[in-house]
């Protein structure tokens, strides 16, 4: 069953898709990563809940707009 690595600032977690069929003649490989073998930054944290990567993203996405709402607040009063 194919997962999505979501990453969040400094947290990742596997997201478990279901299952999923690919076809057509443009594949060229698919397979499965051994996460043993993998290495990641040794900063990464990995969350096992899913809940708490969605909270994490809700969190980067409210920050992402109040700083995009405060950037144009500052546009606004800039006269030049």
């Amino acid at each position: 069953m194919p997962n999505q690595s979501t990453l969040v600032g400094d947290l990742y977690c596997d997201i478990p898709l279901g299952l999923y069929i690919i076809r057509g003649k443009n594949v060229v490989l698919i397979g499965e990563l051994d996460v043993d073998k993998e290495e990641l930054p040794p900063h990464m944290t990995h969350v096992s809940s899913v809940a708490e990567i969605t909270r994490a993203q809700k969190a980067e996405r409210e920050s992402t707009d109040l700083k995009g709402s405060m950037r144009k607040r500052m546009e606004f009063l800039d006269m030049d």
